[in-house]
């Protein structure tokens, strides 16, 4: 993996950029826009989070991308890197295989003894919930512009946890905020993919 330490996404240099923008732009948009997350703006006002960029379609390089990040993350002070959004714009387009593909991406992070220390939550284009129909709008609540890992520390749950008691109810808040936007004013907030055609696919991950 090449590491690019760009503080601007946007680095005409960097073939990860255009994805990481629009990464940002749907946290800022749609997360800590619509307060999907009560977390996601602490960490990201003090740029604790690091974002990563597989330019592959290999799931075998991505894994092998996932356990460097991993490790990475167990090892780098929370102030530094408190959480890392590992974005897949060229693999597991489809959602079946996608999901198929975090029960790999569990059985890493117990193989590395990591299991109850990190954890990886997910988000995908065209994730949907079971039972629901594929234009239900609450369905864009797990929904990202790229295939998405999350990998996050579970301290950092904990205390955030404890900042917020009522933390089970955020999922029925958020079903209850997507059903009053709606599915148009959820495509008027434009938090989707902005590449227009893909990047030639490169077996290396590109970070920032």
């Amino acid at each position: 993996m090449t590491s690019i330490p760009s503080i601007n996404p946007m680095g005409a240099s960097d073939p990860a950029a255009p994805f990481i923008h629009d990464t940002v732009r749907w946290l800022e948009k749609a997360v800590i826009g619509l307060n999907l997350c009560p977390f996601a703006k602490g960490v990201h006002v003090k740029g604790q989070i690091h974002y990563v960029v597989a330019l592959t379609e290999d799931t075998d390089a991505v894994l092998s991308l996932l356990r460097e990040e991993l490790l990475a993350l167990q090892n780098t002070p929370a102030e530094v890197r408190d959480t890392t959004l590992l974005v897949l714009p060229h693999c597991l387009q489809d959602f079946l295989d996608f999901n198929d593909f975090l029960g790999d991406a569990e059985g890493l992070l117990d193989a590395l003894g990591l299991d109850g220390i990190l954890q990886i939550a997910s988000f995908h284009p065209q994730f949907q919930f079971a039972g629901t129909e594929v234009d239900d709008v609450t369905n864009c609540t797990n929904r990202a512009p790229y295939p998405t890992l999350h990998l996050l520390r579970e301290d950092s749950i904990d205390r955030a946890v404890e900042v917020f008691p009522e933390a089970e109810a955020i999922f029925e808040r958020n079903m209850e905020v997507l059903e009053g936007l709606g599915l148009e004013g959820w495509r008027a907030l434009d938090v989707g993919h902005h590449v227009v055609a893909p990047l030639a696919a490169d077996p290396q991950g590109q970070g920032a």
